[in-house]
């Protein structure tokens, strides 16, 4: 057979073996490379003695498709004896659990299956260096299975071209197509890039020590793939750790979560302050919506006063409510990178969220973040309003569509730069994307160059009118155009 996993291959020459009348016993088959020493006929010359109308289960089918990918040399006589077998009355054969033929193809097909959700979970794209929105990827399966996840990874990664290599054959996607190559070598893979870095860092933020099973861990992500995954450096660290890290935890101050207020009417009003930390110190008594219950703290906001800079989020994390810190979790931390990088200074930038609270729900005990209503929002407004007061920033730039309609909704006028628009103080606010959570490895590299080229244009348009003078004679030349 050649290719020896490929099903068209191996039902051409099954069904000729059945047409001659050959029984399992009476023939060989050979895999790809292998080769017959003795002699023997070829099955394609064989004398045709029985009708070659061959009906089997769907489920054959399937079992055979997946069965072929195997590197047992075994698979192609043992699918041929359940079809002679299927072929010569046992229809229900692959019903019968204990049949040796039945339990030998289920055991080679569950491996095969097992190797193929191995290769979608533990395959790490490299980029190319010099070709953007190209990566590359090098894995060593087990078994025959490169044309089985072809479709899933030009379903997954559509967007980008990308090429993976394996020993045996190679795939490529141009972005239209999959194209097979032949087999490569592990040094045709470029090294580490910056986007494994920050894939390290996001992992060391989300590992758990107080889940951690050692035993779990290596049979859910055996050590023969840890070669080729980048996180897998830390884990010698991270399971050293452990134990400390979940006693830390454990004598962290226990926070007594908030209960019901007797009144819903007995509400503090958002009061003006003289600083930010008066200001904070108010909003942790706030009850203007009933988002405060059963979250663990408020998280209003950290950084420089006044700042150039203001970045605006719609809502905290699962991981901001914990820590009552703004942008505290791994996707605030590449953000806190990539703003320092496009040439913000950290004492000129100041991180807050819309609304201050969490919204959750509970699913299977963990608590899931959920976007805020419309109205936790306008309640949260006043206290975003006094935070620009304090900050006075140049620039305020949103994570997400929806946070800065908040903005036009509050009265901000449209700037001259599409997409901006001008707030009281003359403050220039524009949009960037905002996060996922959690965020894919493959989301990383294209939201960091998002934000690299949004927070670099942030920056030019620090030369925009910031007064309110210049803001006032801007909106009445909107006007003025406007009616004419």
């Amino acid at each position: 057979m050649e290719p020896g996993w490929d099903l068209a291959a191996w039902r051409s020459g099954a069904r000729s073996a059945l047409a001659a009348g050959i029984s399992p016993a009476d023939i060989d088959w050979y895999d790809s490379g292998q080769r017959d020493l003795l002699g023997a006929a070829d099955i394609a010359g064989a004398p045709v003695v029985a009708a070659s109308d061959v009906r089997v289960p769907r489920a054959f089918v399937q079992l055979a498709e997946t069965v072929l990918c195997h590197r047992e040399p075994a698979r192609l006589a043992v699918l041929y004896r359940l079809l002679w077998r299927i072929n010569r009355g046992e229809r229900n054969l692959l019903e019968n659990p204990t049949d040796p033929d039945v339990i030998q193809a289920s055991h080679l097909a569950q491996a095969v299956r097992r190797d193929t959700h191995k290769m979608k979970a533990f395959v790490r794209f490299r980029e190319v260096v010099g070709d953007q929105d190209s990566f590359i990827a090098w894995f060593e399966p087990e078994h025959h299975i490169l044309d089985r996840v072809a479709d899933f990874f030009a379903r997954r990664f559509t967007g980008m071209r990308w090429a993976i290599l394996t020993p045996y054959r190679s795939i490529r996607w141009d972005g239209d197509a999959v194209t097979f190559w032949p087999g490569a070598r592990r040094d045709e893979v470029p090294g580490d890039d910056a986007g494994e870095e920050l894939w390290r860092t996001y992992y060391a933020n989300i590992f758990n020590p107080a889940r951690l099973n050692t035993r779990m861990m290596r049979q859910e992500m055996p050590v023969k793939y840890w070669k080729n995954l980048p996180e897998a450096s830390l884990l010698p660290h991270l399971v050293r750790d452990a134990g400390a890290r979940v006693q830390q935890m454990h004598d962290y101050p226990l926070v007594s979560r908030s209960k019901r207020v007797p009144s819903r009417n007995a509400k503090p009003q958002v009061q003006a302050a003289n600083d930010l930390a008066a200001l904070h110190a108010r909003a942790e008594i706030c009850r203007q919506c009933p988002l405060w219950e059963g979250t663990t703290r408020v998280v209003f906001g950290e950084g420089a006063a006044p700042a150039q800079l203001m970045v605006v989020g719609l809502h905290p994390s699962d991981m901001d409510d914990l820590r009552g810190s703004a942008f505290s979790d791994p996707q605030g931390m590449l953000l806190a990178q990539v703003v320092q990088t496009a040439g913000w200074n950290a004492d000129a930038v100041y991180y807050t969220h819309i609304v201050k609270h969490l919204r959750s729900k509970r699913n299977a005990g963990a608590r899931i973040a959920l976007a805020p209503l419309q109205s936790h929002t306008q309640a949260c407004m006043p206290w975003l309003r006094q935070q620009l007061a304090e900050v006075k920033p140049r620039i305020v730039v949103c994570l997400g569509q929806t946070a800065l309609s908040a903005l036009s909704a509050d009265g901000w006028t449209p700037g001259t730069t599409p997409a901006t628009f001008i707030g009281p103080a003359g403050e220039i606010a524009m949009s960037t994307a905002s996060a996922p959570s959690p965020m894919p490895p493959s989301r990383i590299e294209s939201l960091r160059r998002r934000w690299a080229a949004d927070f670099s244009r942030a920056r030019s348009l620090l030369a925009e009118p910031s007064s309110p003078e210049a803001n006032a004679d801007l909106a009445a030349s909107q006007q003025e155009s406007s009616n004419q």
